[in-house]
């Protein structure tokens, strides 16, 4: 089993290498084919205020005078190394320029995430376990509504009524604890419905389980059993969600960091297209890219290992099968010929062996009684 999943990781790492090569290729492809001449539009231009030394220095270093083709070498070539490359705006390495205000932005968005992952714990919580009918069906109707409010609308409600009418922070210090907290509050509401509605999903499904009812025979407590069996396997696609929202943190930051007059990538993306500092844009697409991949990618190296009920079914490349881990105290392996080498793929899952799995986790006190009646095969 370990050296499967080894192998599992490493064949995803380096689809992610790839994904993010591809989209540094992309991008500069893309950048290359815009109407303008970089040297004429920025380089030459009066108000930046670079010597003809400079204008030199910078065009040899990016190859502005050679094919597109050698350009795109080059720039790969510095990027598989680190180099994000200059400025052509303020002459600066664009690694420094990230480097300033992308923590402001990493502060944001992580904040942002924790708010997300509260809230929409707390929503499904009170979706199931609420004591009031009227008040389970108002909170499973609260991720439709958070939806549905704009992310700079939700920004000047917070602002207006927290700074202005509250006094709990100043809009001139953005950077402090509460504007901090009510600029994740905004980022987050948004990304915590997504979350909420799978989760609850996750939850009615579960809760209909046979092992939940097996549960609850055997006294656990509701507390008990949302946290310990419930939430575990309900949580599964909300990983997955979890990886793809990323890409809306990032570009929701960029919105509310406007609002709340926050610098971090957004001001810097914001200067580099009024200015055309190309190297500036090219760097911040890149690290998007690399901020989604990684994370998709450590989603999909943690799906396997909070599933046990997922195995490999693959086939090595000669054609021969290669056996999957079982499910159920007799380990009993399956071949999987024909499908494709390296994928992960759900296993069907014998109830029998849900049961068992969740009544162990009761307690030791559970007492042993015949699998028939524990649970019902179909």
């Amino acid at each position: 089993m370990r050296h499967l999943y080894l192998a599992y990781a490493g064949r995803r790492t380096g689809q992610a290498i790839v994904v993010v090569l591809l989209t540094y290729v992309v991008t500069f492809l893309a950048i290359s084919v815009l109407p303008g001449d970089p040297v004429t539009s920025t380089l030459r231009n009066p108000e930046n205020g670079f010597s003809e030394e400079e204008i030199a220095r910078i065009v040899s270093y990016y190859g502005l005078d050679q094919p597109v083709a050698v350009q795109l070498w080059q720039a790969l070539s510095r990027f598989l190394v680190g180099d994000l490359g200059v400025s052509m705006r303020t002459n600066l390495p664009v690694a420094q320029l990230v480097g300033a205000v992308v923590g402001s932005t990493l502060v944001l968005a992580a904040s942002a995430l924790a708010v997300a992952l509260v809230l929409a714990g707390a929503i499904a919580y009170g979706a199931h376990r609420f004591p009031w009918a009227p008040g389970r069906s108002l909170l499973r109707s609260l991720p439709s509504f958070f939806l549905s409010v704009p992310t700079f609308v939700i920004g000047l409600v917070l602002i207006y009524v927290f700074a202005f009418d509250l006094g709990l922070f100043r809009v001139i210090e953005p950077d402090s604890a509460w504007a901090t907290f009510f600029a994740a509050l905004t980022l987050g509401v948004p990304v915590s419905a997504q979350l909420a509605e799978v989760l609850i999903a996750g939850l009615d499904h579960e809760a209909q389980q046979e092992y939940t009812s097996v549960a609850r025979s055997r006294g656990l407590g509701e507390a008990r059993l949302y946290l310990r069996h419930l939430l575990k396997p309900s949580s599964l696609p909300v990983v997955t969600v979890l990886a793809l929202t990323v890409g809306e943190l990032l570009g929701g930051a960029v919105i509310t960091e406007t609002i709340f007059g926050r610098t971090g990538i957004g001001s810097l993306v914001q200067r580099s297209v009024s200015t055309q500092d190309l190297p500036v844009l090219q760097a911040v697409v890149a690290l998007a890219a690399v901020v989604f991949v990684v994370v998709n990618l450590a989603a999909d190296l943690l799906y396997p290992l909070l599933d046990p009920r997922v195995r490999r079914v693959g086939s090595a490349r000669s054609g021969a099968g290669v056996g999957a881990v079982g499910a159920g105290s007799a380990g009993v392996g399956s071949v999987g010929a024909g499908t494709p080498d390296g994928e992960l793929e759900s296993a069907d899952v014998l109830a029998a062996f849900v049961a068992d799995e969740q009544l162990a986790a009761v307690g030791d006190s559970a007492i042993e009684v015949p699998l028939e009646e524990r649970v019902r095969v179909s």
